[in-house]
């Protein structure tokens, strides 16, 4: 299972120079095509306040209903034990909080990896993945 970060799905939906290896990525957890996947309930609240302040309302009414047709991803929601090992790699100095929420996430879900464009997740014990171009 992979760690779906939050800028990976706003590549896509801010149009960002990443947005096509980003897109690929989201369409093999869509379709299920061996990629399984989880999102956390963080992400998804960080997505739609940023979807909201650059008032892209219809962009993101479309994200929230699109999550139950994507059928390998689950969603997670980071439990207490969780939150409170964020705050350790926060006060550690890992992370910031956002960060650390996300790599306490998939430390719970025994990940083999999160991809994100975020380079502060490089050198750590659960290795960053970048999304990669299409195959065609």
């Amino acid at each position: 299972m992979l760690l779906i970060d939050t800028n990976i799905f706003l590549e896509v939906m801010l149009g960002q120079s990443r947005q096509h290896d980003c897109a690929g990525l989201l369409t093999q957890v869509r379709t299920g095509g061996g990629k399984n996947a989880a999102v956390t309930n963080f992400s998804i609240y960080s997505i739609m306040i940023v979807l909201a302040k650059e008032k892209k309302l219809l962009e993101l009414k479309t994200f929230l209903h699109s999550l139950s047709a994507y059928a390998g991803l689950t969603i997670h929601v980071p439990s207490t034990n969780d939150l409170l090992k964020a705050a350790e790699l926060v006060a550690e100095g890992k992370f910031d909080i956002d960060d650390a929420i996300q790599y306490a996430s998939a430390n719970s879900l025994a990940a083999e990896g999160i991809v994100s464009l975020d380079k502060h997740f490089d050198n750590q014990k659960i290795p960053r993945i970048e999304p990669t171009p299409p195959q065609v």
